[in-house]
């Protein structure tokens, strides 16, 4: 096949059609959702009736996959990093469940920060779940990779990772396609109880797993995804890690570098290679995207003085590497380039012109001019940026849902008003237990659902709860009289305002479901219907 210019996560998720999948569940969330998105405008995947629909978090998304895989067939679940967190009971307990069909995890890391609350690093968990990690360091490997993730996956029966961060998802190469493979037959798991932990169960099964490790290093030892390249100048030895690969090839290449180098793109660590280099080398130094989490075992393994990275300070401890930084640290000298931030004036992001978020917050700040007390605790999305000037609105964004459970923790603490902000999508992700606590416990807390019919954040994804917002809260035990619909739009103004100080002075829980369509979804739609 000709070369296809694709991105990072496109490429993954071509590889994962062209293995023979039948089913992606993923919820959308930078840098990720491309490769889902993908999937659903593809006409192969569509002509293969390839299941592709967004699901209502990455919990629910890897629980369906892991049903997938039971029924033998091949599926993939996508997140990113903190999506991780959401799916953890899922992710570690199918570790000792094992798989039947091949499932693969993509989870997409985002050193930096460039869309993100942290920067933690998926590799710990799957480090800790004992599983097998694929860390591609191109476009055309991430393509390989998937292909070869499902087949790992079926032959040790047990889920594969795919850790990808932000620049190798968002960055663009040609990639070369193998010839597509069929999808499996249905055949579900039979007369096996391994799916069924019960305590007498899991035990078995976790034997199993530790019993696999040792195959898990010595398959990961022959993967073409490590290598070891040999070098004449022993005085410094490269580990690299993923995309940091391609950071120094091309500090190699200007500078005729002669170090040798093992590259890892395929965990658990091949310790046979890594003790090769540092018996081989006076000083290794470890490049990694993220945690500095082989650094720190290789610590462990070798002599502490011999290892160089991020935990002695020959690499930034935070942030991503790129070849200036990795160029600095070959030469032993403290980074003093300047940030971008130092040299060019800080433009913040701001919510579109047009956007019912800013009718919102502007409801809230008049309504809350009223109150000594001004907190208004947030949740992730587009209205999180009502944070800043000139709206300076929220105190609070911690993770997916928090918004509601910190405000009826403020409430239960004895705060007035108690009061959250939280998207549609959010709702339905993760907010609609906490909405449960806070009926079962009859707190004062009232939680306005900022509903722009999308989840506008990650480019205008469905949202799980479109036109249901108000059934959902009136089953969760919210007395419809205290359910209250609003428009936030400039005309409407002050009978917002009325409507919202009423629910604030209200002593129990309330909904105000402010609902009008994100004003980007508008535009695709109505230029769409003139085309």
């Amino acid at each position: 096949m000709k070369p296809q210019l694709v991105l990072g996560a496109e490429a993954i998720a071509q590889g994962a059609i062209d293995a023979g999948i039948s089913g992606v569940y993923a919820y959308p969330g930078t840098p990720s959702t491309e490769i889902t998105q993908y999937i659903q405008k593809s006409s192969e995947a569509i002509d293969r009736n390839i299941r592709s629909t967004w699901s209502a978090n990455e919990k629910t998304a890897y629980e369906a996959a892991l049903g997938m895989s039971y029924c033998g067939k091949r599926t993939m679940v996508c997140m990113k990093h903190v999506g991780l967190n959401v799916a953890a009971d899922a992710f570690i307990n199918s570790a000792i469940t094992g798989v039947n069909g091949g499932m693969v995890i993509v989870a997409a890391d985002d050193p930096s920060m460039h869309s993100s609350q942290n920067e933690q690093d998926s590799r710990f968990y799957a480090k800790f779940a004992m599983i097998p990690v694929l860390e591609p360091s191109s476009q055309q490997e991430a393509y390989e990779a998937t292909h070869y993730a499902f087949s790992l996956s079926e032959k040790v029966k047990l889920p594969v990772m795919i850790r990808v961060t932000t620049r190798l998802a968002h960055s663009r190469a040609g990639i070369r396609r193998r010839k597509t493979i069929m999808q499996k037959e249905l055949q579900p798991v039979s007369n096996d109880n391994r799916f069924i932990l019960l305590p007498a169960n899991a035990r078995v099964q976790y034997k199993n797993l530790l019993s696999l490790q040792s195959k898990l290093e010595d398959i990961s030892l022959k993967s073409e995804f490590n290598r070891y390249i040999m070098g004449s100048d022993p005085s410094l030895g490269i580990i690299a890690c993923g995309i940091a690969f391609n950071y120094y090839m091309e500090i190699k290449q200007k500078n005729d570098l002669e170090f040798p180098v093992l590259k890892i793109g395929h965990y658990p660590m091949p310790r046979n290679l890594a003790r090769k280099i540092f018996y081989e080398c006076k000083e290794v130094l470890i490049l990694e995207e993220g945690y500095p989490i082989y650094e720190e075992l290789m610590r462990g393994f070798f002599d502490n003085e011999q290892v160089k990275g991020r935990m002695d300070g020959t690499l930034p401890r935070d942030g991503e590497l790129n070849p200036d930084i990795v160029n600095i640290a070959l030469k032993g000298k403290k980074r003093t380039l300047k940030k971008s931030s130092e040299i060019l004036a800080n433009r913040p992001p701001s919510l579109c012109q047009g956007c019912s978020h800013r009718d919102l917050y502007e409801t809230l700040n008049l309504v809350l001019e009223e109150y000594s007390s001004k907190h208004v605790f947030s949740d992730i999305g587009c209205y999180t940026l009502g944070a800043l000037p000139p709206f300076n609105a929220i105190c609070s964004c911690v993770d997916m849902g928090a918004s509601v459970t910190m405000a009826k923790g403020a409430a239960d603490a004895g705060l007035r008003p108690a009061l959250c902000v939280i998207g549609d999508s959010t709702f339905t992700h993760s907010g609609m237990t906490g909405l449960l606590d806070a009926v079962n416990d009859k707190s004062a807390v009232t939680i306005i659902i900022s509903d722009n019919n999308t989840t506008a954040m990650t480019g205008g994804q469905d949202s799980p709860g479109f036109g249901r917002l108000y059934e959902i809260c009136k089953g969760f035990g919210v007395a419809p009289e205290h359910i209250r619909m609003i428009e936030p739009l400039k005309k409407n103004l002050q009978e917002n305002i009325n409507i919202v100080r009423d629910e604030l002075n209200y002593e129990g829980v309330s909904v105000v479901i402010a609902n009008w369509e994100c004003i980007q979804t508008l535009s695709r739609k109505n230029k769409n219907s003139k085309n």
